[in-house]
């Protein structure tokens, strides 16, 4: 509960406007039970964003599947977490605070990467067997892949939809 009510008010307040306060009086406990858990709204935030979202695992959920349809699952996630609340409503907050916030910064720009290695490997082990051409770089093919989720998400007015993925891994990796 704390950790949902910590999604909540990081959309809804930003990291500037963000109190451990309010999340405690949102989940329905003590603030001293927050601040037992957490020392500070960076360390909340972080946990609330790493817990809340649990990446799939395509080469253990997807064990028939080929490399494509695990490169997909990961893309529905990210689409999936880009455009249903409450995670969705904080991606804007955790960009603006990755600009203004050192600590924001590096716990984001770790738990992306971290996120993107999943897609990069996948993508990897896809050239590697010979499912995706040889000329794809795993690392700059996710980038891409991950950016054009992000930029429809923030620049255009449409979700990252399964049409649009099934266009993009496409456009990317090839049809």
């Amino acid at each position: 509960m704390i950790l949902r009510a910590a999604l909540k008010e990081f959309a809804e307040a930003g990291y500037s406007g963000f109190r451990m306060e309010s999340v405690a009086a949102i989940a329905g406990v003590g603030r001293s039970t927050v601040y037992r858990h957490w020392p500070n709204k960076a360390a909340l935030i972080a946990d609330a964003l790493e817990t809340l979202n649990v990446q799939p695992d395509p080469a253990r959920d997807l064990v028939d599947g080929d490399a494509r349809q695990r490169v997909e699952s990961i893309l529905d996630h990210l689409a999936e977490a880009l455009t249903e609340a409450p995670l969705s409503a904080c991606v804007p907050a955790l960009v603006h605070a990755s600009e203004t916030e050192p600590a924001v910064r590096e716990f984001h720009h770790a738990y992306a990467a971290r996120r993107r290695q999943r897609l990069t490997d996948t993508i990897a082990a896809g050239v590697d067997v010979g499912e995706f051409p040889s000329r794809i770089d795993p690392d700059a093919a996710a980038v891409a892949l991950a950016g054009a989720m992000f930029y429809r998400r923030l620049m255009t007015p449409d979700p990252p939809d399964a049409d649009f993925i099934t266009r993009l891994v496409d456009t990317v990796l090839g049809a």
